[in-house]
């Protein structure tokens, strides 16, 4: 399975994770790093988690096509798109958008608590 994993992660930890696979020779699996929790659900909203469920097991897209999909106007959907592409989620190809070769995201987010006793 395809999968991209959007997570949250220190760039340090993401550099040195990075640094260890390419020695290695591993590095297949697809991740986009947000360096914090706030960024990683500024990028990813609830618009545009329905743009991507919009665009699952679809061929490339064009806006207007997107914005009937989720019922909203071509002007908000042509925001959100482009924020997706910006952070890698989606990519513009010649013929629309499109999410790459993906049959899963996966969101990982992990939290050390610290419980006071």
């Amino acid at each position: 399975m395809n999968t991209v994993t959007l997570e949250v992660r220190s760039p340090t930890d993401s550099l040195a994770d990075f640094s260890q696979a390419s020695k290695l020779g591993q590095g297949s699996e697809v991740r986009i790093i947000f360096a914090t929790d706030e960024l990683l659900w500024k990028v990813l909203n609830a618009n545009r988690w329905a743009i991507l469920n919009a665009m699952t097991g679809t061929g490339p897209l064009a806006l207007r096509d997107i914005a009937l999909r989720v019922g909203r106007d071509v002007k908000a959907v042509h925001t959100d798109v482009h924020a997706l592409v910006n952070a890698g989620v989606i990519q513009r190809g010649d013929d629309g958008f499109v999410i790459p070769m993906t049959e899963c995201i996966q969101i990982s987010c992990r939290r050390q608590l610290e419980l006071s006793v």
